[in-house]
């Protein structure tokens, strides 16, 4: 008979130094964001503009890779926690196992199957599909289980802060792949270069993945335990619709997922988006091609210099939730003030377009911290002897993540309704002023009308103070 799995806390004279454990821990978001910002920024322009792909053929993919995106978290989180296999159950095995297939699973959208002038409108769609399953698949299990090494590295605020700010540092390395990548391909002209890139980009990304599942610990280890009747029982309780049904009757998880629906929405309308929009609505006598591909691959790096140079101390001093507060407010006014202004003060218009990449960007960082006060309370509020921490972070996935194939598909269905796909044929977006003035509006009303929805579910939430509890235990 299989042993239970349980967690036990390790004496306070054999847990690790968390400086060494947040190095360790941030190798991790140093590879997937090297990965992670490409893909999000460089996939959608790709196949739009240079593999051509149709509409309907894109938004059947966004529609398959919606579901898929949300069921496979839940059931990642719910094996990472329950799972008696080594590779599911030892947070720093997934991340081991996982990194290099993560690696590969990148490179899939760079590299075309077949001339797509020539070929059926189903192989370019079919191609897109594999690259958005496989991809989020493996960032997935390799994220879910760095997600649980935050959670249960330590209970402390300032502890987790700290993990916060050395992944903040990695992330600052991480997302200038972007920039290199303006730079070395001179914004995908030179397309060869761009796949060579890439490859470089995967090896990198996997050596450092693979540094954490190497050396990550936690504050817990994985002992079995005896087939007792209680054990046996337990196991027979925590099937993965119980802890589902526990996990979202919490008023502050469901207020949380709404939450961060609307961040993950607006956060891949930028990544997706900013390239596309800006070469729009900025002339290129306004801006120069330098200039441009500086405040493209700016965007991805002015986020992490506003954690680790602001950010982390307005979270230690205030706390994350008024923190995440300020910035829907900033998002609302932010974007009323942008459209009164109008489109054509361009300089204007790039400053928003990188603060509204950034802030959103660099907010998202403190999210961690109130799901792990949720994790917190839940283990509390249902008397665990473990804390769900990949399950918690999946279910909340499960909610979220569909908004990154929503916010593509509604755009794009948006923008094609007014002349966007033939403007791209015949290579004239800007003598069609409707669809510059749709587009100007997107720019707008997408941060305004997602703060305000943002607001009325935060203002709901009540685990505010965890900034305030007095560490119960001091780590060595």
């Amino acid at each position: 008979k299989m042993a239970e799995i349980k967690y036990e806390s390790l004496p306070q004279g054999k847990r690790p130094i968390l400086s060494w454990n947040a190095v360790v821990y941030s190798a991790t978001s140093l590879g997937s964001t090297m990965m992670n910002s490409v893909f999000q920024f460089y996939y959608v322009k790709l196949f739009l503009n240079q593999y051509k792909i149709t509409e309907d053929w894109f938004n059947i993919v966004q529609t398959i890779y919606m579901i898929w995106n949300a069921v496979n978290d839940p059931l990642f989180g719910y094996f990472q926690d329950n799972s008696k296999m080594a590779m599911f159950q030892e947070r720093r095995l997934s991340i081991l196992y996982g990194a290099p297939l993560f690696a590969l699973c990148f490179l899939l959208p760079w590299f075309p199957w077949a001339g797509y002038e020539e070929s059926p409108n189903w192989v370019v769609g079919l191609h897109l599909l594999t690259s958005l399953c496989f991809y989020d698949a493996l960032y997935t299990f390799v994220l879910l289980a760095q997600c649980a090494i935050f959670s249960e590295m330590s209970k402390q605020h300032d502890a987790r802060l700290q993990l916060i700010r050395y992944a903040q540092c990695a992330s600052l390395i991480g997302s200038s792949t972007v920039l290199w990548a303006e730079l070395f391909s001179d914004s995908l002209h030179n397309f060869h270069m761009f796949q060579c890139y890439c490859i470089c980009v995967a090896c990198l990304s996997w050596m450092f993945m693979r540094y954490t599942g190497i050396h990550a610990t936690t504050n817990y280890k994985i002992q079995g335990e005896s087939n007792s009747p209680n054990a046996r029982i337990q196991d027979t309780e925590n099937s993965i619709w119980k802890l589902s049904k526990q996990i979202i009757s919490e008023k502050n998880f469901l207020m949380f997922v709404t939450m961060n629906f609307c961040q993950v929405f607006h956060l891949a309308f930028g990544s997706n988006f900013l390239a596309m929009f800006g070469d729009a609505l900025i002339p290129s006598e306004d801006l120069t091609p330098l200039l441009r591909q500086f405040l493209y691959g700016s965007s991805f790096i002015v986020p992490q210099l506003l954690v680790i140079l602001l950010g982390s101390k307005l979270v230690e001093r205030f706390g994350s939730y008024k923190v995440i507060l300020m910035s829907f407010y900033i998002k609302v006014i932010s974007g009323i003030l942008m459209f009164s202004l109008g489109r054509s003060h361009t300089w204007l218009l790039a400053v928003f377009f990188l603060m509204d990449v950034s802030l959103p960007n660099a907010t998202f960082s403190f999210f961690n911290l109130s799901l792990t006060d949720i994790i917190d309370d839940d283990v509390v509020r249902f008397q665990r002897r473990s804390p769900l921490s990949s399950m918690m972070f999946g279910t909340n996935a499960l909610f979220t993540k569909p908004a990154q194939s929503v916010a593509p598909m509604l755009v794009v269905s948006i923008l094609n309704r007014h002349g966007y796909q033939s403007a791209i044929s015949h290579g004239h977006i800007e003598d069609n002023p409707e669809l510059l003035d749709a587009i100007f509006l997107l720019v707008c009303a997408v941060p305004t009308v997602l703060g305000v929805c943002q607001l009325l579910a935060w203002l709901q939430y009540t685990l505010r103070s965890s900034h305030l509890v007095t560490p119960k235990y001091i780590e060595t």
